[in-house]
């Protein structure tokens, strides 16, 4: 762990040329435990509307945690179902929106085949055990190589479900499958599960039609996009896409811009890394890099949008798996502001954020521990 992090109480960069007035910063923010004991917890989220919190652990359970407490029997338990450990294993969940009524949720994991499964399952939207054996595949993506299986899902803001997939693995993208829209790898996709069966292609998809092109596809370009999120207010799509040697990146865009290339394998974050076919033209590079003297492997977040901090409301927040240290910035005008670390103390190896039904944040570590981000003193 880097020491120099945490001596900082907080390093802020100054707004400017956003024409607003953005809220000052608090002084000092601070991580409380949630719960402890759980292993390799990699994503919390909710329902709408719902206090609980659940939290996926990589060995194929759903926990949660109820009034404080973090119950005994797991919500969901499919872990003779998957492979687990080091890039594999149950990776991502999302609540159907209108999960109070339908009692839909959605979650991805590597089967015992090394492939990405997509499924859908329900359950009683009060009840705190899922019906395990209401499983109904919804996609099935097959895994060239054990890394980059990316793994979140997420609903946007227009109801459709939103899968990152990873480049398929190994190094450098051997199989060039970032450039490649004949597959999903390398890839976020968009699909409508409530239309279909299993699922629709929206169709105002990107690539909808063309030849040799997956309908699924929403933008292309990516390594692993590990983490990603949509601000809850002003819509944008944040991606936390992890780097290869040498840097990681954070992409912003509006949440309707269709068909955007991220630009791997051409370019790790804004940095050429094949210079011999370095062509830029039409490539999308991040708002915020940082390099591997601070860090290996980005965690992304998600913007603030709770009540409890006002003063870091919009703003998003990141970390790393290498150096645990905890950032944020504004997104304005297509720059990154008031980027700020934050001395929070050493929360080990951070794996994901969370974000609860009121939009406050939670940090999630490789210790087992799960911390709520409060205000410090």
């Amino acid at each position: 762990m880097n020491a120099l992090l945490w001596c900082l109480v907080v390093l802020s960069v100054p707004a400017c040329g956003d024409g607003t007035a953005p809220t000052p910063l608090p002084s000092a923010l601070a991580l409380q435990v949630v719960a402890q004991g759980l292993s390799s917890p990699l994503a919390l989220t909710a329902p709408v509307g719902d206090a609980r919190l659940f939290i996926v652990e990589q060995p194929g359970r759903i926990r949660v945690v109820k009034n404080g407490t973090l119950l005994p029997d797991p919500y969901l338990d499919i872990h003779t179902k998957l492979t687990s450990g080091g890039e594999r294993g149950l990776l991502g969940l999302a609540f159907h929106p209108n999960f109070a009524s339908n009692g839909f949720f959605y979650v991805n994991y590597t089967d015992l085949n090394g492939n990405t499964r997509v499924e859908r399952y329900h359950a009683t939207p009060s009840a705190d055990v899922a019906d395990a054996a209401s499983a109904a595949p919804i996609l099935s993506v097959t895994q060239p190589f054990a890394n980059h299986n990316g793994g979140n899902i997420v609903f946007g803001t227009d109801g459709m479900l939103y899968i990152g997939m990873g480049d398929g693995g190994s190094g450098g993208d051997p199989q060039g499958n970032g450039q490649n829209l004949a597959t999903l790898l390398g890839k976020m996709l968009r699909i409508d599960i409530d239309a279909g069966s299993p699922y629709a292609i929206p169709s105002n998809n990107p690539f909808v039609g063309q030849t040799n092109a997956r309908g699924e596809i929403w933008a292309l370009g990516l390594r692993n996009p590990w983490r990603f999120s949509f601000d809850r207010e002003a819509g944008q799509l944040y991606i936390g896409d992890v780097g290869q040697n040498a840097w990681e990146e954070v992409d912003v865009v509006a949440s309707n811009r269709a068909g955007v290339n991220y630009g791997w394998v051409t370019m790790e974050a804004r940095h050429c890394y094949n210079a011999t076919t370095c062509n830029q033209t039409g490539l999308e590079l991040p708002v915020l890099e940082y390099d591997h003297g601070q860090g290996c492997s980005i965690a992304g977040g998600f913007v603030y949008r709770g009540s409890a901090i006002p003063g870091i409301r919009g703003h998003y927040f990141y970390s790393d798996y290498c150096l645990g240290f905890l950032r944020s910035f504004r997104y304005a005008n297509g720059s990154a502001l008031d980027q700020t670390t934050w001395s929070v103390g050493d929360p080990g190896p951070v794996l994901s954020f969370g974000e609860d039904s009121q939009g406050e944040l939670y940090v999630l570590s490789a210790s087992g521990t799960v911390w709520r981000l409060v205000a410090g003193s």
